[in-house]
């Protein structure tokens, strides 16, 4: 069985090492220390006196740090070692690591303490199978230091490891020849600066000095206002509170400042998503709008300062396009892979206008609608300018680089997953469902920020009646009568894809579903074939392609599952939004930590427990989202100009849920729900609204 892997975190910065906390390279995960898209240690073994180390216990003591005790020999020696030591680290803008040994005889004792490191700066995108590289190593022994330099052009990262104490600095590691008195105890701190540098030599990661101190002090401080500014949670149901915190406590850790950027903004998620995704800090920034509005503002900001500006086919771009992905790694830096910007996705776009819209509806933050002004009504120009590549009124996608370029440009991104039920892909451009919701959604958003920020009613009719004719020609066209709900997608010539999948919810939650077809789609997302008892499938089961552990062909995921809930509960289907709502927190409570990005689509009754999928991330920013969205869609949390209205539908099991200090143009208030069929309690004058 696989050796569990331990990590810590802070922004885009991770290290992921074995259960010792060793790092070695593995051709099957991503070890190392990491940031900005580069491997700045790929070696970093601890041995006294020649032998490994194994663990005897680890404390996980936040997200940003942890502590392994560790003894020299295999497990039948640990009664008997005369030796352990502590070995604590913690991340920020660097590394740290400190080395306590301990003497446990009554003798004093000699030991060699010999930490190898090597750092191949491999490129995340390459990292299961790294390029030859050469990079130069520089002892400095005068200085304590072991300087590993790579440059290629303009291209120059440094992994710089400094210590706290004298010892022997070759090109291999650091040596210490110690001598501890009887049950005393010696200690060497291990600092790594990632130096990446800007013209002129400048390292724009500069500022670490004081390292240790931020660490231990600051980013302490910072996690606790981070959950202090958030709702508090109080909860009937045990271990609802935990998850919260956790779910807190991930977003926390999934924010970084991205280069030549003031503001810090969500990142997708570990391992592979240690980056700014566009449709991954949009969809969190819209889930977390009742718990910490603050990651919004930075968010559309960055976007807004990336937003398309030119046509440019190996980058996917347009003018008015939200971007989908920023990188910093030598492939991007030498457009070896076009992701230093690349703007292939179709529904990033939209999600800009509809999460401004929906962040004045909760802040009253009027000064960030005129800001965004300009760029808002160029992404809502691109639906129709550059997304309508048919001339039929449809949002569409086509990849223009098919050498690197993503296949399918919607949150199913995998080369396979947009198929009908007999596994047929389409041809292209493909109008998916959930587009064409998005796509109606900001046109309606746009329309009221137009009216009653920018001052252009005329706009705002316009908007209004291309939404009007989206939403009749969605009916028309995506509705399929003999199976009672909306294809996946359409071909060119209009033909439906028709796949049942979650997206049904995803519509719900846009508003572009008739009323009168919504009895349907609850019904079949609430149904057995894509209901699994964990939560809603992303593809049916009894259709061909289904596969239960395929990601996008039959896998659950919290974040998708959220939109669901809040897409029944919009067309009034509390019941069965508060059942899906029941089945992800069960999954989570069950596995306990960070909630995982995806997991196995089997029924519920069939395997008992939720089974993890090995690719899939934890933590991830919108699964950790997808938690905070269900808790506000069970508490039925709606702005409505100056007022907060509470509407609950929380689920059987869960008794009395309070969450205090609600944040929002109201200042703080609090919102209450009782189980179904226990009694509901509301704040005065809140209705209990049924959404049409």
């Amino acid at each position: 069985m696989r050796q569990e892997l331990v990590h810590v975190l802070a922004g885009n910065a991770f290290a992921v090492s074995d259960a010792q906390g060793d790092m070695e390279r593995d051709p099957s995960a991503p070890i190392g220390l990491f940031s900005f898209d580069t491997r700045f240690l790929s070696h970093w073994v601890l041995t006294i006196d020649g032998e490994r180390l194994h663990a005897l216990s680890r404390d996980d003591l936040t997200y940003f740090e942890t502590r392994f005790v560790l003894v020299p020999g295999a497990a039948s020696h640990y009664v008997d070692a005369d030796v352990s030591v502590i070995r604590h680290r913690s991340i920020d803008e660097a590394y740290h690591e400190s080395l306590t040994v301990l003497n446990h005889s009554a003798e004093p004792a000699e030991y060699t303490v010999r930490m190898e490191m090597a750092g191949d700066f491999a490129d995340t995108s390459e990292i299961l199978r790294p390029g030859p590289r050469r990079p130069t190593v520089i002892p400095e022994p005068e200085q304590r230091r072991l300087r590993i330099r790579y440059e290629r052009e303009r291209f120059t990262r440094e992994t710089c490891v400094s210590s706290t104490v004298p010892g022997e600095v070759d090109t291999r590691g650091m040596t210490f020849r110690i001598r501890v008195e009887p049950q005393g105890e010696w200690r060497v701190d291990l600092h790594v600066a990632m130096v990446i540098q800007g013209a002129g030599g400048r390292d724009l990661r500069a500022g670490i000095e004081s390292h240790r101190q931020h660490v231990r002090q600051d980013m302490r401080d910072d996690l606790e206002r981070w959950h202090d500014r958030a709702p508090q949670l109080v909860a009937d149901r045990p271990g609802l509170a935990a998850l919260y915190r956790q779910a807190l406590t991930d977003l926390a850790a999934l924010r970084y400042m991205p280069l030549a950027y003031s503001e810090r903004v969500p990142v997708g998620g570990m391992p592979w998503a240690m980056a700014l995704y566009g449709r991954d800090a949009l969809i969190t920034c819209l889930q977390t709008l009742p718990f910490t509005p603050e990651l919004t503002p930075g968010t559309l900001h960055m976007l807004a300062m990336a937003q398309g500006g030119r046509l440019d086919d190996r980058r996917e771009e347009e003018p008015g396009k939200i971007v989908a992905e920023l990188r910093y790694g030598e492939a991007a830096a030498f457009d070896e892979q076009p992701t230093a910007l690349y703007y292939g996705a179709a529904d990033t776009t939209p999600l800009f206008v509809i999460l401004l819209d929906e962040y004045e509806r909760w802040t009253g933050d009027t000064d960030l609608v005129h800001e965004l002004r300009h760029p808002a009504r160029m992404a809502l120009d691109w639906l129709t300018r550059y997304g309508d590549q048919c001339g039929d009124g449809y949002l569409r996608y086509q990849p223009r680089n098919t050498d690197s370029g993503v296949a399918n440009q919607t949150w199913r991104n995998s080369p396979a997953a947009i198929v009908d039920r007999h596994g047929v892909e389409p041809p292209y451009p493909r109008a998916t469902c959930e587009l064409q919701g998005y796509a109606y959604d900001a046109r309606i958003r746009g329309a009221r920020l137009a009216r009653e920020f920018w001052g252009d009613p005329a706009y705002a009719e316009r908007l209004e009646a291309d939404a009007a004719r989206l939403r009749e020609r969605f009916d028309r066209d995506f509705w399929l009568p003999q199976r009672g709900y909306y294809a996946l997608a359409l071909t060119p010539d209009g033909e439906p894809v028709d796949a049942l999948t979650s997206h049904l919810g995803h519509l719900l939650w846009s508003g572009i579903v008739a009323p009168e077809r919504a009895d349907a789609l609850a019904g079949h997302l609430c149904g057995p074939d894509l209901f699994s008892g964990w939560g809603v499938r992303t593809y049916a089961q009894g259709q061909r392609p289904y596969n239960p552990v395929g990601a996008h062909l039959g896998a659950v995921w919290p974040w998708d599952n959220a939109i669901v809930a809040a897409g029944l509960r919009r067309y009034g289907y509390d019941e069965a939004a508060a059942d899906i709502a029941a089945g992800v927190f069960a999954m989570a409570e069950t596995l306990g930590g960070s909630v995982p990005e995806t997991i196995a689509g089997y029924p519920r009754a069939q395997t008992k427990y939720p089974v993890q999928l090995p690719e899939a991330g934890r933590p991830q920013s919108w699964a950790s989202g997808g938690l905070l969205m269900l808790l506000s869609t069970m508490l039925g949390l709606r702005p409505c100009g100056e007022n907060l209205l509470v509407n609950p539908a929380v689920p059987v099991g869960f008794g009395r849920i309070e969450l205090l200090d609600v944040p929002g143009r109201w200042g703080r208030a609090d919102s209450y729900g009782r189980e179904r069929g226990a009694g509901r309690r509301l704040r005065a004058g809140e209705p209990a609204r049924r959404a049409a």
